[in-house]
């Protein structure tokens, strides 16, 4: 395991309830494999330095991880697919 630093960002037309679930379940896929979420900082609702998809402001989402290879692919794989996150990274620590 590694240890991990990601920041994603979430459309900012979505409700409180759907942030919520979307965190959650990036969350569950670093547990999910053995990993552990060390932390989660919600920042908020932000500017954007540029447009992204037609929006000017985003949901930024900064956590801390332990994780193994399979569960980096995988959280790739989910923020890729998914059309609530417009933006993500992940760099080890």
């Amino acid at each position: 395991m590694k240890k991990y630093l990601g920041m994603y960002i979430i459309r900012p037309d979505f409700t409180e309830e759907q942030i919520k679930a979307t965190i959650e379940e990036i969350n569950a896929i670093f547990t999910a494999d053995g990993g552990e979420v060390l932390s989660v900082e919600e920042w908020g609702l932000k500017e954007l330095a540029y447009e992204i998809n037609d929006f000017n402001k985003g949901y930024y989402v900064k956590f801390f991880v332990n994780a193994n290879p399979a569960a980096v692919s995988e959280y790739d794989r989910i923020c890729n697919i998914r059309d609530g996150i417009i933006r993500h990274i992940l760099v080890k620590d």
